[in-house]
């Protein structure tokens, strides 16, 4: 697996962790913030649906980077896992070659851009993991911890074998 791969691996984690943190909130508490975290949540899936369209040359069909109206939860968490794993998916499939071609699109407020897809798969990575911590932090305004989304938990976690390496190193 290349790093790309993991890291959308470790993207599609993170958000599930997140989700189901943001579904522990027991039902009418802390309504105003968990609708900002949703909001937030839906910004971060609309951005990658952009990209997403920009790497497969469609148009996108969005006017801003968030939707006028808020999705439920569930619905959000759906539609997330869904492109989560369309990304995986294209992190694991596009090769070397491909990573450095040029896109040339039109970002929402109407200014032009151009990046490589492999630009492209970085920004949606950063763009992602920067507001979830957002997202954390609301969560800790009203008191629930958040996940621990962190890239080396990720990575010991779905390979144990990692933290055993260095345990057998030790005794030996």
């Amino acid at each position: 697996m290349n790093t790309l791969e993991t890291l959308f691996a470790q993207k599609s984690w993170a958000n599930n962790e997140l989700f189901g943190v943001l579904a522990a909130i027991p039902a009418g508490q802390n309504e105003p913030e968990l609708h900002a975290a949703i909001r937030m949540l839906n910004h971060i899936h609309v951005v990658d649906r952009i990209f997403q369209a920009h790497l497969l040359g469609q148009p996108h069909g969005y006017s801003a980077t968030n939707t006028e109206a808020t999705p439920a939860l569930g619905e959000l968490e759906f539609n997330v896992a869904e492109t989560d794993a369309w990304f995986e998916h294209y992190a694991a499939a596009i090769s070397a070659e491909q990573m450095q071609q040029r896109i040339e699109f039109q970002f929402t407020d109407g200014d032009a851009g151009t990046m490589t897809r492999e630009e492209i798969l970085a920004h949606v990575i950063t763009h992602g993991s920067y507001h979830r911590g957002n997202v954390g932090q609301m969560l800790k305004a009203i008191s629930v911890a958040p996940p621990r989304d962190l890239y080396t938990k990720f990575l010991h976690l779905s390979e144990p074998g990692r933290r055993q390496a260095r345990v057998a190193q030790q005794i030996a």
